[in-house]
């Protein structure tokens, strides 16, 4: 692959790295109001739902990614940072399940948000949503049972009332006009945050070892090396290395000669939208990886 498409990995992040994470909160807070008050002088709900996909394009690519960040790591403001994104697109759950559930069961049948050889994005869409749901409150309740804690003690239970008081804000500050925009772009950023799922694992599983999953490897995540997208996307795309080492900072993540996708995320998005283009795209790259699907 040309050198111009990869990012050279930085051994020693430096502290703007994060920096830029943190800043992205602010902005995106200034970007949802500015929303709110563009959304409240429409008449039409078309521009309504226009500017909340408008809106939604970054709350999705950028907040969720950043969010996903920020929650991977060990500073206590750094992921309520990441819980303040994920409440604002109407997904904190997200913060349970993806740190509790989806990294210990990626690219295995249990996993909810790990798509199947042959299953269509439309497929694992409602699949994903109720799965990634039913997770998350079951590994809280879990966790809440393990520290004999009550429900009151969960910033789950909490997340769900910000989200709540949020919806309820839009519609005070902004009316039906204001609702209108705050659902429409927090569905457009779910919708990229799982389909960006969908083709981060697709197809990939991992083999049990005396019952259990082996230990996930460069094999078991699709990555894409591109510049634009990395800078775009934390280096989401170095997946592969992601997984292996959770808490590497995004900066420090190295592309690795695991499963490659055809694109840079952005346009297998596309692809995915059409199921029989994406299984003729993919599959003959899976069956390098495992077997090919039936």
């Amino acid at each position: 692959m040309p050198a111009w498409r990869h990012s050279p990995p930085a051994r020693e992040p430096h502290p703007w790295f994060s920096a830029c994470l943190r800043l992205h909160v602010l902005w995106q807070a200034g970007l949802l109001v500015l929303g709110l008050l563009v959304a409240r002088e429409q008449s039409s709900a078309a521009a309504v739902v226009a500017l909340g996909l408008a809106v939604g394009m970054t709350t999705g690519s950028q907040g969720i990614t950043f969010a996903h960040e920020l929650g991977h790591a060990r500073s206590r403001l750094d992921r309520a940072l990441a819980w303040g994104l994920m409440v604002s697109v109407g997904y904190a759950h997200f913060m349970v399940e993806h740190y509790r559930g989806h990294h210990v069961r990626a690219a295995t049948w249990a996993d909810p948000a790990s798509a199947r050889a042959g299953e269509s994005l439309w497929r694992f869409l409602p699949r994903t949503l109720a799965g990634s749901w039913r997770s998350a409150w079951a590994l809280e309740a879990r966790r809440l049972a393990q520290h004999r804690q009550g429900w009151m003690r969960s910033p789950l239970v909490w997340a769900m009332v910000a989200q709540g008081s949020l919806l309820v804000g839009a519609a005070m500050a902004a009316g039906w006009q204001g609702l209108l925009f705050w659902l429409v772009q927090a569905a457009h950023a779910v919708w990229l945050l799982e389909t960006v799922n969908y083709i981060e694992h697709y197809g990939l599983r991992r083999q049990e070892v005396d019952g259990r999953p082996e230990r996930f490897g460069v094999a078991h995540a699709w990555n894409a090396d591109h510049w634009v997208s990395n800078c775009l996307l934390a280096n989401l795309q170095r997946h592969s290395d992601h997984h292996m080492h959770a808490w590497k900072p995004y900066a420090s993540l190295e592309p690795l000669p695991g499963p490659q996708l055809p694109g840079g995320y952005a346009s297998c998005i596309y692809l995915a939208m059409v199921p029989p283009l994406w299984f003729r795209v993919m599959h003959p790259r899976l069956a390098r990886w495992q077997p090919a699907p039936a």
